[in-house]
């Protein structure tokens, strides 16, 4: 035989008919929407507006490129790759802009080089190609040079401890380049060297 119990409640009160001050909500406090509201909800076009979007982010990324071209072509620091950036590199560029340099005309030879052995005439082709190298020893020769010199510059003007390695070789390579073609674009005239 089962008796049958009836619960009591935790609150006495409860039994009398009494409300206690405690509200008690179950769920999520709104009400369950309908499907078809989730289905309007999660609506969206058959075909995905991507021209437009596409053609705006192609533009958006093309201005943040030509910010980018246009702060490294004038030597803003924060615009430059990490090779290019730092006071002393900076001296490095000025120094090396300031001055006239053989490897500036080292391109030009070569074209001259390549023009002179279309000359039938063996003799023009054998002398141009002992004039090229007699001009890329001289242009080693004064890269050595400027390599030297930017070194010691710095080394007068930021300290023989603080001076950064590679330095030289980043100014004779910066030397090689004709002047126009040079990134960052020199900020310098010539003649108008760096102060120590």
């Amino acid at each position: 035989m089962t008796v049958r119990k009836t619960p009591t409640p935790p609150d006495g009160n409860a039994l009398n008919g009494e409300v206690t001050g405690e509200v008690r909500t179950s769920g999520k406090g709104r009400p369950t929407p309908t499907r078809a509201e989730r289905e309007a909800a999660r609506r969206r076009p058959l075909v995905a507006d991507t021209k437009e979007a596409k053609a705006r982010a192609r533009a958006e990324l093309r201005e943040r490129q030509d910010r980018a071209r246009r702060g490294m072509a004038n030597g803003e620091e924060r615009y430059l790759p990490p090779r290019d950036k730092g006071p002393q590199r900076r001296f490095a560029r000025d120094y090396t802009d300031a001055g006239w340099h053989l490897g500036e005309f080292l391109m030009p030879a070569m074209l001259l080089v390549i023009i002179a052995t279309f000359i039938p005439v063996h003799f023009f082709q054998y002398y141009s190609f002992v004039a090229l190298w007699v001009f890329i020893f001289f242009v080693v020769g004064d890269m050595i040079i400027l390599s030297r010199n930017v070194k010691k510059k710095a080394a007068a003007k930021f300290g023989l401890d603080k001076r950064e390695k590679g330095l030289g070789w980043y100014a004779a390579m910066r030397s090689v380049q004709m002047r126009f073609m040079r990134l960052p674009k020199p900020q310098v005239k010539r003649g108008q060297y760096p102060a120590l």
